[in-house]
């Protein structure tokens, strides 16, 4: 069996928690039943010893599987990894939704992506990178007595996100400490205003409302200030075709949403001031989660 999980960006601006999109650039898992267990790894990760050891796609695969058959069967996992670890492309979120998924799959029980959402929440109780990686497309989601309701919108092909990947990693527990326990009633108002249109932007495919829209007042400039390049990635970006700017997740990365004819001249400007940092040019996915 085969399994193929989006990389995933995250919040979009004032989003935070809730909102997401999924990106053509996936990790891709092989599993195979054999006499021993092992695990191979290539690309990200894959000199990390603890990959092979203390595997989180394993665990989470043998928590459902032994739940579902009773029985711990031995696998071989060979696991591609092309989504960049702790740089806010929701690496996490495609190892939690690719290891329920295909556990379910080998052990050959139907399950449908609402609940596997819904079993994503356990290991990671916000929405906003799990949504986008099992239904792909844009999401907009909430959640309720443990369940995950989500709206989706399928993005065109003449859209492309030009993604600015840092060297520096950055964790999104410690991000978290550093948002404040109170807000300002007039941030909160912010923020609300502008995420609701901004979800509205995306479902009537208003893209030049996104520069106003993705605004933020909650979260990312507290975190964007552990890479002080990050503004200027932002800053470059939007006067240079981009249609909104924004942290991508917990960072580091940035996520910027282009029109096709200004993708490649804005990644060649971002690399010529940014030579330290990886600037790539993905299409959008619109699958989520695949067995092939």
């Amino acid at each position: 069996m085969i399994i193929e999980v989006p990389a995933t960006s995250a919040n979009l601006g004032p989003g935070f928690d809730t909102l997401g999109v999924a990106l053509n650039l996936k990790n891709i898992a092989t599993i195979t039943k054999a006499q021993i267990s092992s695990i191979s790894v290539k690309g990200e990760g894959e000199n990390d010893i603890r990959l092979k050891t203390n595997n989180s796609f394993v665990n989470i695969f043998y928590d459902h599987y032994q739940n579902i058959t009773g029985y711990k069967d031995n696998f071989r996992f060979e696991f591609i990894n092309n989504v960049p670890i702790a740089r806010g492309l929701g690496s996490s979120s495609a190892v939690i939704i690719g290891a329920i998924t295909s556990a379910y799959e080998m052990a050959g029980v139907k399950i449908s992506k609402d609940m596997i959402l819904k079993k994503a929440l356990f290991y990671e109780n916000h929405p906003d990178n799990i949504a986008p990686a099992t239904y792909g497309c844009f999401t907009s989601s909430v959640v309720k007595n443990s369940k995950v309701y989500t709206q989706k919108k399928e993005m065109p092909s003449y859209l492309k996100a030009v993604m600015v990947i840092p060297n520096v990693s950055m964790s999104t527990n410690h991000s978290r400490t550093l948002l404040p326990k109170r807000y300002k009633a007039k941030d909160t108002i912010f923020n609300i205003s502008r995420s609701t249109n901004l979800a509205v932007a995306f479902f009537c495919e208003d893209w030049e409302l996104l520069k106003i829209v993705s605004e933020d007042k909650v979260h990312q400039e507290l975190r964007m200030g552990g890479l002080k390049e990050l503004f200027e990635v932002q800053q470059l970006a939007l006067r240079n075709g981009a249609l909104m700017s924004t942290l991508s997740g917990s960072g580091s990365s940035f996520f910027n949403l282009v029109y096709s004819d200004k993708a490649l001249s804005l990644k060649n400007k971002l690399i010529d001031k940014f030579p330290k940092f990886r600037v790539e040019i993905f299409d959008f996915d619109n699958n989520g989660v695949v067995i092939k």
